[in-house]
Parts: C-alpha cells; structure tokens; sequence
C-alpha cells in the first residue's frame, strides 16, 4: 500500500478475501493515470516484494498495461487505467459491498 502510495496510485482499495476465497487473503485494487504510470508501478511493486520477501511475485499484463496483475502469494494486486477498471469493476465482485479504503 505504501509504495502504491509512494507512486500516486489512484483509488487504492484494500479488500479482504479471508473467508471468500482461498486464492490469497487480500485484494489490492489501484489505478495509475497512464499506461506508462501503471508499467511503472508494477516494476517498483515487484522489485519491492523481491528485496524485501525474497521471493519473485507472477507479473501478468506488462507489456499493454492497461491491466496488470502482481501475484504475490497472500497478496494479489491488480493495477488498472481508470476506463479498464470501471469496466471490470473487480471491487464490486469481490468486496460484496465491504470495501476499505486504504
């Protein structure tokens, strides 16, 4: 959440999926203003996890950035322009009207 913070991300929402699903225990959606904001914020999250976890997270979708998924085990990242979001509208799926602002 920091370093999303740290990069201007936009809407960043935190949901916890602890109970509804087994796939991690949270969600982090966020948008960047660009493609090139979202790229970017994807690289530093990922070089982020690998310093400070030591393990390397699954980056999908960095080549067009439109949307681009880190999985980071526990911790699944979705990073999106705006007009991407909006369409899939992951919150709304997944929050079932619980979502937290971070």
């Amino acid at each position: 959440m920091a370093s999303l913070d740290d990069d201007q991300a936009v809407e960043t929402v935190s949901i916890p999926l602890a109970g509804k699903s087994s796939i991690a225990d949270y969600m982090v959606v966020a948008s960047g203003r660009s493609t090139r904001q979202v790229a970017s914020m994807a690289m530093k999250l990922a070089d982020k996890i690998k310093a400070e976890f030591g393990r390397t997270p699954r980056v999908e979708g960095l080549p067009t950035a439109d949307w681009v998924l880190i999985d980071a085990g526990d911790v699944i990242v979705h990073l999106f322009r705006p007009e991407v979001r909006s369409f899939y509208n992951l919150e709304r799926m997944w929050s079932f009207g619980e979502t937290g602002q971070a």
